[in-house]
């Protein structure tokens, strides 16, 4: 099978970043095969980011290169990291992106630092392009981990939301919206368990119970589901939930017992 490289990045697509990332990529590698993930996260936002990673990592096959840049640090003194864990690598900066591959047994870490695996000249503001696109390229190639630097022990992780259970309730928030306006959860189905009885409390509003599908949501009606992701998600059937319900993140929500 060809190599595989994920991307996910905050750069958008209406300026050239992400294509000559690829470039660097396919001039280092060019049997690789290009995914995609996100270009979408908001600006300088290192937690959507790894949430996207978190929910997205795991359906790739072992040996994917999950390349991701959301780099408000870039140009300052912070690492650079490549990663193995869980038969997968992950490239970009050491800000918390790769949390969830660090909650991982047996993971291992260094920092790229050797001239060979990155460009000529590295620019001070497009470490996407100079340092993260060959360092993933290179390792999707064949190249072994420990020949891009010095080993890290201690690379950033940061909080990413979870739930807690509280007075007879599972208490969560709110973590992001889709392009559907589908307001996703920090509340998961393994954490739940059987989510049969289950009543879902958003911003002290009750839904009621968890439907089994989409269509049987009531139509203008907030509803809430287990998503493909396996978190607890609120959507309104036909419209937009995050604008219906003036959510945000953080917003709280409550699973309990009816």
């Amino acid at each position: 099978m060809p190599p595989i490289i994920t991307l996910t990045t905050d750069f958008g697509t209406r300026d050239p970043f992400v294509g000559v990332m690829k470039g660097v990529i396919l001039g280092i590698c060019p049997d690789a095969r290009l995914v995609d993930l996100t270009h979408d996260v908001a600006p300088q936002d290192v937690l959507e980011a790894a949430l996207v990673l978190e929910s997205s990592a795991r359906f790739f096959p072992a040996g994917t290169v999950h390349l991701a840049v959301v780099d408000p640090g870039v140009g300052s003194r912070r690492r650079a990291l490549a990663i193995s864990a869980a038969r997968q690598r992950f490239v970009g900066p050491d800000n918390g992106l790769f949390t969830a591959a660090l909650d991982e047994a047996g993971w291992e870490a260094v920092s790229l630092e050797n001239p060979e695996y990155r460009l000529a000249e590295v620019s001070q503001t497009f470490h996407g392009r100079d340092v993260f696109a060959p360092a993933a390229a290179h390792l999707a190639c064949g190249i072994a981990l420990e020949r891009f630097g010095l080993t890290v022990t201690d690379p950033v992780r940061i909080q990413l939301p979870g739930c807690r259970f509280e007075n007879g309730a599972w208490v969560g928030e709110v973590i992001g919206a889709d392009r559907f306006g589908n307001l996703l959860t920090s509340l998961t189905a393994a954490r739940l368990g059987d989510t049969s009885g289950w009543e879902v409390e958003i911003g002290g509003r009750l839904l009621g119970p968890l439907v089994s599908c989409y269509a049987d949501g009531r139509e203008g009606e907030p509803s809430a589901i287990i998503g493909s992701s396996g978190r607890v998600e609120i959507f309104v059937r036909n419209a937009n939930a995050q604008a219906v319900l003036g959510a945000r993140s953080g917003t709280p929500v409550r699973v309990r017992t009816s």
